[in-house]
């Protein structure tokens, strides 16, 4: 997209100056005034009209320049407009004058934080997920921002019209920028899975894979933000977790993997241990158990380990040939 945005390139004179300089125009202005009131009294309006004609034309002159004047701060600029059509933007940090005939608004250059409240979407697999992001972007390109972008599109309906001032301006494009980031945010999310705990596939997922998240979700964004004139210096997830309606569910499912998971580590445990002690008592030649002997053994040890509580042990004082 071609940038329009230019350098002011009017006249810009040091502000203290000028203003040293309006100041002793309104002393000549006012003495004038007052002199030409003194010579039409004296003379009874015979003399001094003109001199009192042209002291009021000189303070009119000099009330237009001194809306001229303005300041900027570090990281702020003025886009300037010259009876409608686009003069540049000004952002030179200090205290200036330049043509008071040019309008002005004052925009902020400054990053700016947004902490979005987290929405319900749905995700890949269809499953309702609450999903928040946080962002950081500054303004980059003041001719996007205000001329490209129709400030009602912007605008907070309960805020009403958008006015000249920056606290307004910066507003209307903060809730720009939130539209733009929660229409971003649902295209993102509906692209994966909220997990993969069922199907096991090794795709990406909104739970395992955090970094190209969102670096997918800070490209949408820079695509959708560009047309204003904004730069997305970072976006990332910071709140993740299922709907509501199906988290009691959801973590029944994920008690019912844990267990299950704990319990093939339990038996693996246990068969290994069944096998070393079998292995241990042939070795050594303790005792020759048949294939009967073997599997109660091997079936006692497995109640034993695998079990949830403690087992009563039962002492036999018979031979193990009876």
């Amino acid at each position: 997209m071609e940038n329009k945005e230019f350098e002011f390139k009017s006249t810009v004179l040091n502000g203290f100056l000028m203003l040293f300089a309006n100041l002793a125009l309104l002393a000549i202005t006012i003495y004038l005034i007052v002199l030409s009131i003194i010579v039409l009294s004296e003379t009874n309006g015979s003399d001094g009209g003109w001199m009192l004609g042209g002291s009021i034309v000189l303070l009119l002159v000099n009330i237009i320049m001194w809306c001229g004047f303005m300041q900027l701060e570090p990281n702020e600029a003025r886009v300037t407009t010259w009876f409608g059509k686009y003069g540049g933007t000004f952002s030179q940090t200090g205290y200036f004058w330049i043509n008071p005939f040019y309008s002005t608004k004052k925009v902020s250059l400054r990053a700016r934080n947004l902490d979005a409240e987290p929405i319900k979407v749905n995700d890949k697999t269809g499953n309702p997920v609450m999903i928040g992001l946080v962002l950081v972007w500054k303004l980059k390109d003041t001719y996007k921002a205000l001329f490209e972008v129709d400030s009602q599109t912007m605008a907070n309906p309960a805020q009403g019209q958008v006015g000249t001032d920056v606290r307004s301006i910066m507003n209307a494009l903060e809730n720009f920028v939130r539209v733009q980031s929660d229409a971003a945010l649902r295209q993102v999310a509906g692209q994966y899975a909220y997990d993969d705990e069922d199907t096991k596939t090794g795709e990406p997922t909104l739970r395992s894979s955090a970094d190209e998240i969102n670096e997918q979700l800070e490209q949408k964004l820079d695509e959708r933000l560009a047309l204003a004139g904004i730069e997305v210096i970072e976006a990332r997830i910071n709140y993740l977790a299922y709907a509501p309606e199906i988290a009691a569910v959801m973590l029944r499912r994920q008690q019912a993997s844990a267990i299950i998971t704990a319990r093939e580590k339990i038996v693996e445990g246990a068969v290994s241990m069944v096998k070393m002690a079998l292995d241990k008592l042939s070795n050594e030649e303790i005792v020759e158990l048949d294939d009967d002997k073997k599997a109660a053994m091997v079936s006692n040890l497995l109640v034993v380990l695998c079990g949830d509580d403690n087992a009563q042990p039962v002492v036999n004082t018979g031979t193990l040939n009876h």
